[in-house]
């Protein structure tokens, strides 16, 4: 509700890190990486979602899920060439540094 909130958000997989199951995953990274602020909450709003999560496992484009106003070609470029390794590397660092199990959630406070 505030102006001066940041939110990050790292991946701690269960299961094996592979394209078809990271659709979500690379999508939220991809706008993060490239939407402003008041495009990437309505799009991050939108991709969690239990029927966008069911669409794209059947097979729906993510770019279908963009909202207006977004600046689809930079997000789907981003998208496409978003390697597995930066998941990868954030699954690490969970797992290793912040002792959590594969699929553990938890929240990171850094406040002032």
């Amino acid at each position: 509700t505030s102006s001066h909130t940041r939110v990050g958000i790292l991946n701690n997989p269960s299961s094996k890190i592979k394209e078809d199951n990271t659709a979500i995953a690379r999508g939220i990274l991809a706008a993060f990486l490239t939407q402003n602020n008041s495009n990437l909450k309505s799009f991050l709003s939108k991709l969690s979602k239990e029927e966008t999560a069911k669409s794209l496992a059947l097979g729906t484009k993510i770019v279908k899920f963009l909202i207006p106003g977004m600046d689809g070609d930079t997000f789907e470029k981003k998208y496409n060439t978003l390697g597995l390794d930066l998941i990868k590397t954030h699954q690490m660092f969970c797992q290793e540094v912040l002792k959590l199990l594969p699929g553990q959630m938890a929240v990171i406070s850094n406040g002032r």
